[in-house]
């Protein structure tokens, strides 16, 4: 006798559909698996057989042999469990087989017949609806995470004996509705925590509403990270397209599926270029991706392995992450604001009057020669901090709330997205942009030796400025201001200032 259910598998943040052939065939009692199952798949022989035994069901006495097909597709994760004891029964007959053809199966089984949740039942969901299956059955711990599962019939089990009943037509199953997702609203640090630093707070806003990438300079304790942690407070809510994503990136990464605030993560500087981009086996997202539509801060910037920080480049650039292999391709979307953050020395004190700084100028060469010219020209927004006095903190008034900006940066950024979308042509950028302030900003790319890619980019912050104060058109003073933050160290002679006084 022969049965088939239907499963699916990972690879990277996109599931690939997977069908679990069982025939039952004469010769010596036995089970064999085949179409290239890992270790938890192979496994899952032992606990099936313990979970059948314990909700009152017995293998029959014959030769069994499941397929995971297609063959070379390599199957992972203990989600498969469920599809192959069902496929189990209905070969034997103990289970009937009239909704097998158009349901999906999702759960580890204990050894008791529980469901157990699994990463990334969220994409398993998607790529159901696009098999053209009806319905899926999913552990009753995943119900938040299935209840945003659209267009799809979703039932919660919480044992093996209940999805029997239920395709057998004896019991019933509840369906996962939107009550059963979460609905948590998410508090950050808000942005009037931060006393002064009036530069970084505009930068911040700035870089939320245009999504420019941004680096911090300046010495320790000057408030980068604590500028940096207060960005996804100011970043518009994200859309109900958007919340899909990113529930469906922390599905498969096994992070908390929740609504609210954009993503912020911040990897540790030692982080290896498969954690950044994402890899391993099996390939899971790096934190380029498990920050996408987010915030991605690394701190320490030139501590980071020179591989990682290359990497960065064409991510910026083409916002995918593309992890190849000799037997799996995966493609990833990576997307986040980049904020960097670094001192202007070893020491971190070049260039505050208040503190000696003991590096020699081949050391500071050296330091910040680990970022190459490239990256550093892809950072829009590049700032310079200085400590705030201790004696003055007490004294400077509370800013703005992250509300109040974030207010700000939503009309910006719909302003943007009317005019030309975040990433215009440069013929709709030049045409946003008033003659004499054009003329201002090519005799600084001339002066400054700013490359083509820094003239776009100072003329996109022009324009993201300009939206800001509510005109679609950026001026000479949109024009200066951007200029300013092509130059991360003030200490550094150069004819900024002059160029944009003329």
């Amino acid at each position: 006798m022969q049965s088939l259910t239907h499963a699916s598998t990972l690879v990277g943040i996109e599931a690939r559909a997977v069908q679990v052939e069982v025939h039952l065939g004469k010769g010596l009692p036995g089970l064999d698996l085949v179409g290239l199952p890992e270790a938890a798949v192979r496994e899952s022989r032992v606990r099936v057989r313990a979970a059948l035994t314990s909700t009152g069901f017995e293998l029959p006495p014959r030769q069994v042999i499941l397929n995971l097909a297609p063959a070379e597709l390599r199957k992972r994760s203990a989600g498969f469990d469920l599809a192959i004891a069902i496929g189990l029964l209905s070969a034997s007959g103990a289970c009937a087989p009239n909704l097998l053809d158009e349901t999906l199966l999702i759960g580890e089984l204990s050894l008791s017949g529980e469901l157990r949740q699994v990463p990334g039942i969220l994409p398993q969901l998607a790529s159901a609806k696009s098999r053209g299956l009806k319905r899926a059955i999913v552990p009753f711990g995943a119900a938040a995470e299935a209840a945003l599962a659209p267009e799809l019939e979703i039932r919660l089990a919480r044992n093996l004996g209940e999805v029997v009943a239920f395709l057998s037509s004896t019991g019933t199953l509840p369906l996962a509705g939107p009550a059963d997702a979460e609905h948590i609203v998410e508090v950050g640090p808000d942005l009037c925590e931060v006393r002064g630093q009036a530069v970084g707070r505009r930068a911040l806003e700035i870089a939320a509403a245009g999504a420019h990438p941004l680096l911090f300079s300046g010495p320790p304790g000057a408030g980068k990270t604590m500028l940096a942690r207060r960005l996804p407070s100011i970043l518009p809510p994200p859309t109900d397209e958007e919340r899909l994503m990113l529930a469906t990136i922390a599905s498969v990464a096994g992070l908390p599926v929740r609504g609210g605030m954009r993503p912020f993560r911040a990897p540790h500087h030692t982080a290896s270029v498969t954690a950044i981009v994402g890899g391993g086996d099996p390939i899971r997202p790096g934190e380029v991706t498990l920050a996408h539509l987010g915030v991605l801060f690394l701190d320490e910037l030139p501590e980071l392995a020179r591989p990682a920080l290359e990497s960065l480049r064409t991510l910026l650039e083409s916002g995918v992450a593309v992890v190849a292999r000799a037997k799996e391709r995966a493609s990833m979307p990576a997307r986040p604001l980049l904020v960097g953050a670094m001192n202007p020395c070893p020491c971190g004190w070049h260039g505050e009057p208040r503190r000696l700084c003991i590096c020699p100028p081949s050391r500071i060469a050296s330091y910040r020669g680990r970022i190459s010219g490239p990256l550093l020209d892809r950072f829009d927004l590049q700032v310079a901090l200085s400590a705030v006095e201790v004696s003055q903190v007490a004294h400077i008034p509370q800013g703005e709330t992250s509300a109040v900006v974030r207010e700000r940066v939503v009309r910006a950024r719909r302003r943007l997205q009317a005019s030309g979308g975040l990433s215009p042509s440069f013929e709709v950028l030049l045409e946003r942009t008033q003659p004499d302030a054009r003329r201002l900003l090519e005799r600084a790319g001339d002066q400054l030796g700013l490359s083509m890619r820094a003239f776009v980019r100072a003329l996109k912050v022009a324009r993201t400025i300009a939206q800001l104060e509510g005109s679609d058109v950026a001026g000479k003073s949109h024009v200066a201001e951007a200029l300013q933050y092509r130059l991360p160290d003030p200490t550094v002679p150069t004819s900024t200032d002059r160029v944009a006084r003329d």
